[in-house]
């Protein structure tokens, strides 16, 4: 799991308490955090949105598909996930 350090401790990844609730919902719920971790690490596009927040996106080979990872305005805590059919892979 990703950890955060903060003053020499380390923490688990920060979640909020709307990302806790989604995270039960039968589409959501197969998303491992492992792969959570591997698009705020590893984004393939990055965006951040007129309210600060910042919206992660990277494929997922393991299921084929693009995770979308919305992180609030701090960059650690994540506020949503969730695998993104409109999205479109960028030419390269």
């Amino acid at each position: 799991m990703r950890t955060v350090r903060e003053s020499d401790q380390i923490l688990p990844m920060k979640k909020t308490r709307y990302f806790e609730y989604t995270r039960k919902r039968q589409d959501r719920a197969q998303i491992k955090e492992e792969w959570i971790e591997f698009v705020i690490e590893n984004p393939e596009k990055t965006v951040i949105q007129s309210d600060g927040r910042i919206r992660k996106w990277s494929k997922i080979t393991e299921v084929n598909k693009y995770l979308r990872v919305i992180l609030l305005e701090d960059g650690i805590t994540v506020h949503n996930a969730f695998f993104d059919r409109s999205y479109k892979e960028e030419k390269k």
